[in-house]
């Protein structure tokens, strides 16, 4: 029988929030830019790079200004008129809501099964006081927060995973890792980690709590 998890380890965007996608979609809406439009215009962003400059981006490797003017031109290139992506963070995030179900349900964990929390997060160095600012009591419910571009790796990247365990000082069975983008649920188990797929808050949190030790009686 395998052995309760100690840990979570939680995406942000996507778990503890209303999809990703939601969000990006209304952005998109308001600067009259198809989902279509800006899948073109990154990979024309990508040609001549190494990479879609988003990976950048979230390593801390490249400024937000700095991305937002080659998805600009990108995007005026592609849909053939003007475009300014000047003010998408704000934008982006005044359409982002948190996931309060599933926030309330790792509390319990945690206050009530004694399940230790962390957050491993793809992320925009300046970007970071606005997703902090969602979850007020975030520096109390997650001890650990392990943002890409604040240590210069991102998620699949084995290394990134490796020091979230590092810090936490736990091996990787002995955590769970929630994920809504499959190649990284997909990276974290090959790892040993009890990869959970959130497609669904219930389906995510009937996972953790099976997986996690049994409750108080």
């Amino acid at each position: 029988m395998t052995a309760p998890i100690q840990a979570v380890i939680s995406d942000f965007g996507g778990v503890l929030t209303t999809p990703l996608i939601d969000a990006f979609a209304r952005v998109q809406e308001h600067d009259g830019v198809t989902l279509e439009h800006f899948g073109m215009a990154m990979f024309t962003a990508s040609q001549g790079r190494d990479e879609n400059p988003l990976f950048a981006l979230e390593r801390g490797e490249m400024s937000e200004d700095e991305f937002l003017g080659i998805v600009g031109a990108a995007l005026t290139e592609v849909v053939g008129r003007p475009i300014d992506a000047t003010g998408f963070g704000e934008r982006y995030f005044a359409h982002l809501r948190t996931n309060d179900r599933m926030l309330d349900h790792l509390r319990d964990l945690r206050d009530t099964r004694g399940v230790r929390l962390a957050m491993l997060t793809n992320n925009v160095r300046e970007w970071e006081g606005r997703w902090r600012a969602m979850i007020p009591d975030i520096d109390e419910l997650f001890e650990l927060i392990v943002d890409s571009a604040f240590v210069g790796m991102r998620k699949p990247d084995p290394r990134i995973y490796e020091l979230t365990l590092e810090r936490l000082g736990l091996p990787a069975e002995a955590c769970a890792f929630v994920d809504d983008i499959e190649e990284n649920v997909t990276a974290a188990a090959a790892l040993g980690l009890h990869a959970v797929h959130f497609t669904d808050t219930d389906d995510a949190i009937a996972a953790l709590a099976a997986l996690a030790p049994p409750p108080p009686r």
